[in-house]
């Protein structure tokens, strides 16, 4: 495995992995499925996304966004991690958030963060063992499937940058 910035190249690759997310209800509440032209306008050459390859498949991948508009939060990004059903639990996930952490340090990034549900254990135990701290509990943050979900709210700084 190896990981390397994506490219708009690679959106038909991350949309297939995060339509499985989408389908497997534990890591996201988007319902509907997206189509790689939705992925292509992530890239917007400020937010940092890589991605995992293994024998030449992209395997996983992991993203920034923009975190709010207002200048006060220049400097944060929202963080997404997706890794194909067929490839997880073997270190992928570890691989391309490690190299997110980096990419979002080279752009001047000082803190990233996310939302999790609460019952998605394996991707809070990563990105606890990667520096994220839970800060608290969104409840009934959003519906999933007509349900109200709880999501912890997960930070990680990046100290380099806070200058």
């Amino acid at each position: 495995m190896r990981a390397r910035k994506a490219t708009p190249d690679d959106a038909v690759a991350i949309t297939a992995i995060y339509n499985q997310g989408i389908e497997d209800r534990v890591a996201t509440f988007e319902i509907r499925p997206r189509y790689a032209r939705e992925i292509e306008g992530w890239f917007d050459g400020v937010h940092p996304i890589v991605v995992i390859e293994e024998d030449g498949r992209v395997i996983a991948f992991a993203a920034t966004f923009n975190y709010r508009s207002r200048d006060c939060y220049a400097g944060i990004a929202e963080t997404s991690l997706y890794v194909a059903r067929d490839s997880r639990r073997r270190g992928a996930g570890r691989l391309a958030m490690t190299a997110l952490i980096e990419e979002a340090e080279r752009g001047g990034f000082s803190k990233l963060v996310s939302r999790v549900f609460p019952e998605n254990v394996a991707s809070l135990k990563l990105i606890e063992s990667l520096g994220f701290r839970a800060v608290g509990t969104y409840e009934k943050h959003g519906r999933l499937d007509g349900v109200w979900r709880d999501v912890v709210i997960v930070e990680r700084l990046i100290p380099s940058n806070l200058g």
